[in-house]
Formats: structure tokens, sequence, C-alpha cells
């Protein structure tokens, strides 16, 4: 029977493996059904990680956290996890797509969640160079410059407010005529002078060329309009990959928020003893890198002190 199963392998997953062989679990397994790193190895500059000055991909960010770990004793399984269940001794079954499982007495779950595409054209053409999921990591690309924001709530309006502070002009694209976010973030929005509101209006597409985007086409109520703009932020929502704590009845393995996160304590502790989640896939995750690793160190010594206990009492 494995210590501790890890399931994702992207910053919080690897993170946590780090942690918890080093801090003395001897059977600990990351499970992922590709290549480690996580969405990060999507992202084209990472400038914002603290001590690493030197500004890399993504893709190069995440190059040495895996030998790190496995220098540690974490081993590495490219398996796709179909599913976790409670055993009756109160250890987990980690049930793959194959068919084949493998016992464990703690799992961590770092499955990550992936924002929801706005679906106009050019969106996949010019992600990373122009179409963006997050205004904390890219804001600062387009200081002083004017930026489309698409969506209408709260994350999309909390960040076009975000980005008001750093840009020169937000122009906030909503569908409808109100916004689902709440009363007091649609007041903030509409008293920050540098936001226009575009409602009942839609994305229609993006256009560039080899250096990225340069304008936005929006299908308004008045007809076709053109943003000459550098940037656009899409927050239409988020898929967040809580598959593998689906059960046979259709219920979940632990509570999970309204919008499908995975609730959590300040321990990563979620309902279910034994049972921990880390980085995007947990309620209230800030969606960043650096809090991604701080998740999954935390539910890693978390970890270690309940497969302690669990021993101490079997």
């Amino acid at each position: 029977m494995l210590e501790l199963a890890i399931i994702g392998g992207g910053p919080a997953g690897i993170t946590a493996g780090l942690y918890a062989c080093r801090g003395g679990l001897k059977d600990v397994v990351m499970f992922d059904m590709g290549m480690p790193g996580g969405q990060i190895t999507q992202s084209s500059e990472i400038e914002n990680y603290p001590g690493v000055k030197e500004v890399k991909s993504g893709l190069d960010f995440m190059q040495d956290w895996l030998p790190q770990a496995e220098h540690f004793g974490l081993k590495f399984e490219m398996s796709a996890v179909d599913k976790i269940t409670k055993n009756h001794d109160g250890s987990f079954k980690v049930s793959f797509l194959d068919g084949s499982s493998q016992d464990a007495i703690s799992v961590i779950v770092a499955t990550g969640s992936v924002p929801k595409r706005g679906g106009f054209e050019g969106e996949g053409e010019f992600f990373g160079r122009g179409v963006s999921t997050c205004a904390t990591c890219d804001g600062f690309f387009y200081k002083g410059k004017e930026v489309v924001v698409l969506g209408g709530g709260d994350s999309a309006l909390e960040e076009a407010h975000y980005l008001a502070k750093i840009c020169k002009k937000v122009y906030l694209v909503h569908r409808r005529d109100s916004f689902r976010a709440a009363p007091s973030t649609v007041e903030r929005v509409k008293r920050t002078e540098n936001i226009e509101l575009i409602l009942n209006a839609s994305v229609k597409k993006v256009f560039g060329d080899a250096m990225g985007v340069s304008g936005v086409e929006l299908d308004t109520k008045d007809g076709i309009r053109t943003l000459d703009v550098p940037g656009i932020f899409v927050f239409v929502g988020r898929n967040v990959n809580n598959g593998v704590l689906k059960q046979e009845d259709g219920s979940y393995l632990c509570e999970l928020a309204q919008s499908g996160e995975i609730k959590v304590d300040l321990k990563m502790r979620t309902n279910v003893a034994g049972l921990f989640a880390a980085g995007d896939v947990r309620s209230d995750a800030a969606r960043q890198v650096v809090c991604a690793a701080a998740d999954g160190a935390v539910a890693a010594l978390e970890a270690i002190s309940y497969v302690d206990n669990f021993k101490g009492g079997h």
C-alpha cells in the first residue's frame, strides 16, 4: 500500500511530492496522464516567481521541478486516474482507466482547473500572444496600453478593476445588459473612470500578426465595432477537474463548493480524513504558481502527520 498517492503533476502536485518524500514518507507516487508541469508550461513568460530573476517560458521554468522531487524519492507514473474511493479500513483505492488500481493511506488531489474558452475566432491561434486568462500573470505586459476583458461574473469584473490600475483603458465586454457579479463589485467597476462597459455585445474575433494581437472585433447591438488593442483577457468561467472524486452513485467523495472546487481548510484538508486538495482544484485558489506550490507543501506536511497517525492506529 502506498503511503501517499498524489493525483496531478502540476506545481502543487510536484511540490507535495518533494515535501512528502523529504519529510520521511517512503512510498509516494504521483500520477498524471501526461508529462508533469501543469498548465503553467503553456505560458510564454514567467517573471513573478520569487527568487527567479530570469524571465523564463513556463516549460523552462518547470523542467527541474520533477527531477528535484525524484531526487528525494518521489515516483512518477504516467497513468490516467479514473476515480478515488474509500476503503473499509480508512485507506483509499485509486482506480485507473486501464482497470488497475492501487491502495494508498492518504491522497492529495492536485488536478487543477482549466479556464473556459470564449469561443471566438483567433482565440486559439493567439493564446499566449495577446489572449490571456490571467490578469495577475500577464497584466504587467500591457502597462499603459488598452485591453479588452470578456465576461460578466465576479472574476471578470475583479480582473477588469485590477487591470484598470495598470492599463490606460479597459473595455469590459459582456453579452448581457446586467452582471452576475456581486453588486459591490459592479458598483466599483462602474465608478472606475478608465473602464468602459460594452454590454449586449460579444467578441467575434481577434486578429494580429506574428507579433501577437493587434485588434478585437466585437458584435454589438449597433453593429460591428473594432478595437485597436494588443490584448484580451477572457473570464467566462472555469472547468474544475474534480472528476476523480465522482462515485458510482453520482455523488462526490468529499464536499465541493457550488463552483465544483474542493472545499478545504487552511491545512488543505477536505472533510474526509486523509484526503487533501491543493492548487487550482481547491476552493478560493489564487491560481498562481507560488500559491499552488505553497498548497502542495502544506498538504504534504499534513499528509505526513496523517500517515504517521494511521500507522500508529493499525
